[in-house]
Parts: C-alpha cells; structure tokens; sequence
C-alpha cells in the first residue's frame, strides 16, 4: 500500500516541528512539503497534490478554513485536516461547510491527530474530543433555521484572499507583490468585496474579518495566538 502523503501547514515552526515528529513515527505517512503561509499552502497543495493538508485554522494570508475551501474545490482527492486551539462549535461548523475532513484541538493527543488522518483518507469526518457530533448537527440546524443569504459566499477567491491581507495591515502594493497581481487589481479587488459587503473603511474591514473569525482578535492586541 502507498504512503499517505501530508502537506504541513502551520505558522509557528514550533508547532510543525513537533507535528512532523509525531506524523513521521507512522510508517505509512510521508511529510511531502510544509509552509507557514495559507496562500502557499494552496499553492503547495497544487504543485504537491497531497492526499491531506493538515492546515493550522489561522495563519496569515489565508486562514485554514479558505485553504479547506479551495484545496478542497481544487483537489477533490486532497482531504483536509484543520488543528485550532479554538473548542468553538462556529468555527468547526464553518470548518467543515468549506470542506475540511477533521478538525483537532491542538491540546488533543497524538492520537488523535493521526485518527483523524486515517479517517480523512477513508471519507469519514473526525472531530477531536470534546467536540461532539452531536452538538455540531445541533448547531448547524440551529444555523440552517435562521441562516439568510451569506454575503461572504459572493466573494471570489482573489477577494477572500484580499480581504485577510488587508485586514491583516498590507497594503495594496504588499498584497500585489504577495499574490503577483498589480496595486491596481489589487484595489479593484478590495473596492469590490468592500462593495459587496457593505464596508465603508478599513477599520469596518479589521472588524468584519474579527467577527468572521478570519483574522484572531489576538493579532491586534499584540498577543500570540
């Protein structure tokens, strides 16, 4: 049987490290390619095609739920494993919407991490403890009964990944040279998601991606996630 190969994508090399070392003790699984970045993660994912992206849920640039949604609409065959210090019962739900297989509490056991690998590959979905199966489907008819139109599902992938950066502090030419785009493009683009969300300025951006759970809170209080 082949090796199950694994993209690693974490911001803190810390954390990877120690997630390489407990992924590499199973013989079976190969660490084929590793970032710290979320837009290179899909662009590994491309290059690499990976049968699992075990994608850290913020990271800078592209948080690991939108790698989830593009990996997963790009790769079909490529599952994806989402690691969060967050128990929250939204930030699973938006997790597995975006096509995220498993998602594991980073203070879960080694097991665990490596369960939810195996159960990714065999179509299964995995969530860590506490979280429970239960508790999620509550939630998401809970969601379904009062969702209405979601305005953050009418924005492209470009826009998503300018959001995120802009709501990260880059500017227009960072972002541009960040994605290999013009500051021009990259300005239609924020002028367009901010149209389409009904921002007015940056400081209602920073907010909205807050709230949205696309940029940590942390990141503007000068504390580490």
């Amino acid at each position: 049987m082949s090796a199950i190969t694994i993209l690693l994508a974490d911001d803190h090399q810390v954390v990877r490290e120690g997630f390489r070392a407990l992924l590499k003790i199973e013989k079976d699984i190969c660490i084929v390619g590793e970032t710290g970045d979320g837009i290179e993660a899909v662009r590994l994912a491309e290059q690499l095609k990976p049968d699992v992206v075990v994608a850290d849920l913020m990271m800078p640039s592209l948080n690991g739920i939108e790698v989830a949604r593009q990996v997963t609409s790009r790769l079909p065959g490529t599952k994806v494993v989402i690691l969060s210090m967050h128990a929250s019962e939204a930030y699973v739900l938006e997790s597995l919407r975006n096509g995220a297989s498993a998602y594991v509490l980073k203070d879960a056991s080694s097991a665990d991490l490596v369960r939810a690998v195996r159960e990714a590959i065999a179509g299964r979905r995995y969530l860590s403890p506490p979280l429970s199966e239960l508790a999620i489907q509550a939630y998401v008819e809970k969601t379904r009964r009062t969702d209405s139109l979601d305005l953050h599902d009418t924005l492209t992938d470009r826009e998503r990944e300018v959001l995120q950066q802009g709501a990260e502090g880059r500017t227009n030419t960072e972002i541009a040279a960040r994605l290999c785009i013009s500051p021009r493009t990259v300005e239609t683009h924020r002028a367009n998601l901010m149209h389409k969300l009904g921002l007015r300025s940056q400081t209602e951006l920073v907010r909205y991606a807050i709230q949205r759970g696309i940029v940590p809170v942390e990141s503007f209080s000068g504390e580490k996630k």
